[in-house]
């Protein structure tokens, strides 16, 4: 029971905590509101603990294996975060146009957190932290794995809800301009530093 609250609390900690995952659910809740955002929701909760559990299961020793794979996964997803920060950013002027704008689907949620550089650090921390070699590995592994499944719905639901509450005050194109220019750079300053490790790697 005591393994279970810990897992619990940590979940909640590193799901409920600023990072790119919930700024943009907070940002398509601003855009687009709750029900065409949830899709997104889902594939980010699905997506984070299917890699998760991959991880759990091996993924981390290939990566350890094959550092440089590692390396150039970095790098894509973070030139790939600086895209969305981008999109973030035109969202106000693309939702003046009417249809064409359009919340980030299922399946690009799932897989954004294969370039996501705090999920990739939760996933392996949570794995390193709560389970321990032995007949009982993957039994933990696939414990974690549901529990972060189950806890990331309310924990990344508020942050979509909290958007979509703002989009009431965001009535106006230069609020909602100056709301997403703000999620942009929030979302640029939170790779930053995966952008000066890059550099430092290269260097």
């Amino acid at each position: 029971m005591e393994y279970i609250v810990a897992v619990t609390l940590f979940a909640i900690s590193a799901s409920a905590t600023p990072g790119p995952n919930n700024l943009l659910l907070m940002s398509s809740g601003a855009n687009y509101g709750v029900r065409r955002s949830l899709p997104l929701m889902c594939g980010i909760c699905f997506g984070f603990a299917l890699m998760l559990f991959l991880v759990g299961v091996g993924f981390g020793q290939i990566f350890q294996t094959f550092p440089e794979l590692h390396f150039i996964i970095k790098c894509v997803g973070t030139a790939y975060l600086l895209y969305l920060a981008y999109l973030i950013a035109r969202s106000g002027e693309l939702s003046s146009v009417g249809s064409e704008a359009k919340p980030l689907s299922f399946l690009k949620g799932a897989l954004f957190q294969w370039v996501n550089a705090k999920a990739w650090v939760v996933a392996t921390g949570a794995i390193a932290a709560f389970t321990t070699l032995g007949e009982s590995y993957y039994a933990q592994n696939l414990t974690i794995a549901i529990t972060f499944f189950l806890i990331s719905f309310p924990s990344v639901g508020i942050w979509l809800l909290f958007g979509s509450a703002l989009k009431k005050v965001l009535t106006s194109p230069t609020r909602r301009a100056v709301f997403n220019y703000a999620m942009s750079g929030l979302l640029v300053l939170s790779v930053l530093p995966v952008v000066l490790d890059i550099f430092s790697t290269l260097s």
